[in-house]
Parts: structure tokens; C-alpha cells; sequence
């Protein structure tokens, strides 16, 4: 699996954790970070991790509404959790990282989700994802305003 492959799998896994703990994504990177220098065996926290974590930190609250407006018949509590996480990370990446292709961002979601969700997971992300792609301008300009 390729560094950012994995990267990408880290950060999910700490989005997931908080929303499971209630707590905030940068306390998870932290706790995480944190555990890692008391035990080196446990895994380190990549820079593209971090990246990731803490770029999504400031449109948590964004795109939780983009997910609860766009995904059809689908309540944000009532998602499964893996799936609410895997999008809510690729929303970030599709919408407000440059450097990554949209395209990219897409599968990578798809692939976690056909990891860590239901069979009926990729095709949700990846109907959602390829729907804020095809919004990508307006929705970014939205978000920026």
C-alpha cells in the first residue's frame, strides 16, 4: 500500500475515533502523536496524516451540512459511521486540497470504504463524492464566502 495510501487510512481511523469518543479530531491527532512518543510500537503519525486531520478541523462544520444536503434519504446519525467518516475526509480533500486530483480523492474513498464498510458502501461514497466533484466550484466558493 502506497505512504499516502496509508496516511489517508490513519487519518480516517482518527476522524472515526472521534466521532466515536465525541471529541474533536485534533485531540485524537494529539492523543495519538502523544502515544506514539511514549511507545515507539505503536504506529507514527505521518506529516500527510496531520495534513489531513488538521486541514479538515476548520470545515468539520461545513461539510457535515454538504453531506446532510446532499446524500439522498440519508440522516448524518443514521449513516454508518465508517461511511459518514470516509466522506467526510474525501469531501476535504475533493473540495478544498488542490494538489490532490479529484479523481484520486475519490477512490482512495471508495477503497476505505470497501475496507471498513458495507458492501453497499462504495457505491454511496462514491455517488456522494461524485457529486460535490461535479459542485466542486460553487461549493468551495460557498464555503469561502
Amino acid at each position: 500500500m502506497a505512504a499516502r495510501s496509508k496516511a489517508r487510512r490513519r487519518a480516517f481511523q482518527i476522524l472515526f475515533e472521534a466521532d466515536q469518543r465525541g471529541t474533536s479530531v485534533q485531540e485524537v491527532l494529539a492523543d495519538q502523536i502523544r502515544l506514539h512518543r511514549a511507545d515507539d510500537r505503536q504506529p507514527p503519525v505521518s506529516e500527510f496524516t496531520m495534513q489531513l486531520v488538521e486541514g479538515y478541523a476548520p470545515y468539520t462544520a461545513r461539510i457535515d451540512e454538504l453531506i446532510a444536503t446532499y446524500a439522498v434519504d440519508w440522516d448524518l446519525d443514521r449513516m454508518p459511521v465508517a461511511d459518514r467518516n470516509i466522506v467526510r475526509l474525501a469531501a476535504y480533500e475533493l473540495i478544498w486540497v488542490d494538489d490532490i486530483p479529484d479523481a484520486v480523492a475519490i477512490d482512495e474513498a471508495v477503497q476505505l470504504a470497501k475496507e471498513f464498510s458495507t458492501d453497499d458502501s462504495p457505491a454511496f461514497v462514491n455517488g456522494l463524492l461524485a457529486r460535490f466533484k461535479d459542485l466542486k466550484p460553487r461549493l468551495r466558493r460557498d464555503a469561502d464566502a
